[in-house]
């Protein structure tokens, strides 16, 4: 299945700002984008980029389509869908899930097609806090719109069309990372390229006040 991954390239992970520096954001949104590539073309799908700006992967291991787009991700998305329907699905992941794998991907995927009988839709995995990180579009009069509590719009959006909804409940979906807390999960659970970047940056695990897991960097506290 294609497999569109919108990529902020321009000025990724501002969040993440003053925890990592703006090259070092720069390599570690690389990184979970190599790992949703990888996670992609595991679980036997077609990944295509679409970037902001012009990309460098610098990765002998990753050669995959990437376009770049310099619109608003989500009117970048909406226009490659044209021509989706029930015969010729396509898939939207955010290219930020540090704890992604194929049998998540897979999972996402299936779940569109698990009933040959229902109508033409979408399947969606939820984002933490309302968002939308993964998407599965089948019906040619979907489109996405990745602002606010998009998870919620989304619904709505399918069901103005006459789209069926499935949701896809996943962890390793629900899990974008934008803020440094979100950090622990990709150490705790990563499997992949972002989790080794982290560790090489000196990026750990320390406690907190109340008990609570932080990420520390070497040389801190």
């Amino acid at each position: 299945m294609r497999t569109l991954v919108p990529f902020e390239a321009a000025r990724p992970k501002t969040r993440l700002d003053p925890f990592l520096d703006d090259d070092e954001r720069a390599a570690f949104a690389r990184s979970m984008l190599r790992d949703v590539i990888g996670a992609v073309e595991r679980a036997g799908h077609d990944p295509e980029v679409v970037a902001t700006a012009p990309l460098e992967l610098s990765s002998a291991s990753v050669s995959v389509p990437v376009a770049v787009d310099d619109r608003p991700l989500s009117a970048a998305v909406n226009a490659r869908l044209d021509g989706v329907d029930a015969n010729d699905p396509v898939a939207v992941l955010v290219s930020d899930l540090g704890l992604v794998t194929p049998a998540a991907v897979c999972r996402l995927v299936d779940a569109e097609g698990a009933d040959a009988d229902a109508d033409a839709g979408v399947a969606i995995a939820p984002g933490r806090g309302g968002g939308t990180n993964g998407l599965v579009v089948s019906h040619p009069e979907f489109r996405v719109d990745f602002h606010g509590t998009s998870y919620r719009d989304h619904r709505r959006t399918a069901r103005a069309v006459g789209a069926s909804v499935r949701v896809v409940d996943s962890m390793r979906l629900s899990t974008d990372v934008d803020e440094p807390e979100d950090l622990v999960e990709v150490l705790l659970h990563g499997e992949g390229a972002a989790a080794a970047w982290l560790r090489s940056a000196g990026v750990g695990l320390g406690g907190g006040d109340g008990g609570r897991v932080e990420v520390t960097r070497s040389g801190e506290g």
